[in-house]
């Protein structure tokens, strides 16, 4: 069994990318780059981050025209890109990320499949705005897409490429969402407790916040990493992802630790 921590701006770094690439605003709290006394330089293994913000990304012209008001419709948005400066992770060849968004007067939903590369042309995704596309509820689901998005997703295995695996899947499940739809994008990464709040602890409190990842020796893997959520009632989160020996589809627990009094 083998652990090993990262420094808290290694995972901000990975989110900030993913989100640019995607598009998708920054997250109030993430710009800091440490909480801790001292720095930590990063792991070798995401040394191939340091030139991301050189990127180009893809087109995002994801503003929608006047007419395309209360409805689903195929995004410009290529999520794959994410994947292209995050070392250790890429999308199995046979396979394609695509996605779909809804707006409605400044509330929105998104949706990310992947697909067969064959059927990621337009003429096959468009297949599925074929029902109900007004209804913000119900998610278009091309022609033989996978349930999950991350069955896609593959790697060599390391500790980064499931520290960024875990970033990757939460933001593409809420790719796309505006207003009240929003929750993943409220949390703030951190690696300390935050000393400005009353915290109350219904079970243990945590003896150490910074984030990690276990290998074990049955090729299964875990990844822990801690954030808060400010709002009516301020909060501490501890998410842990399992990820099976053969893929990088996790059980996911995003789980409140402490509430602010």
């Amino acid at each position: 069994m083998s652990i090993k921590k990262y420094p808290l701006p290694a995972l901000q770094k990975v989110r900030k990318y993913v989100r640019q690439t995607l598009d998708l605003p920054e997250v109030a709290g993430d710009s800091n780059p440490s909480s801790s006394d001292e720095p930590m330089a990063e792991p070798d293994s995401l040394d191939d981050l340091s030139g991301i913000f050189t990127f180009g990304g893809t087109p995002m012209a994801d503003h929608p025209p006047a007419s395309v008001q209360d409805e689903w419709f195929v995004s410009t948005v290529n999520p794959g890109a994410a994947l292209l400066k995050l070392p250790g992770l890429q999308i199995k060849p046979e396979f394609r990320l695509v996605s779909y968004l809804y707006r409605s007067q400044g509330n929105g939903r998104g949706a990310v499949w992947a697909v067969p590369t064959e059927l990621s042309n337009m003429t096959h995704l468009e297949e599925a705005l074929q029902g109900n596309i007004q209804d913000i509820q119900v998610l278009p689901k091309p022609p033989q897409a996978l349930d999950n998005y991350m069955e896609a997703i593959e790697g060599d295995r390391s500790h980064s490429s499931f520290l960024m695996a875990a970033i990757l899947h939460r933001e593409l499940w809420e790719f796309g969402a505006l207003a009240e739809r929003q929750s993943w994008s409220h949390h703030a990464l951190i690696d300390r407790i935050p000393p400005d709040e009353n915290w109350q602890w219904p079970a243990n409190r945590p003896k150490d916040l910074m984030p990690k990842v276990r290998l074990y020796p049955d090729g299964k893997a875990a990844v822990e990493f801690f954030s808060y959520r400010r709002g009516d009632a301020t909060q501490l989160y501890r998410h842990l992802d399992q990820y099976p020996p053969n893929g990088y589809k996790p059980m996911s627990l995003d789980k409140p630790v402490a509430i602010a009094l």
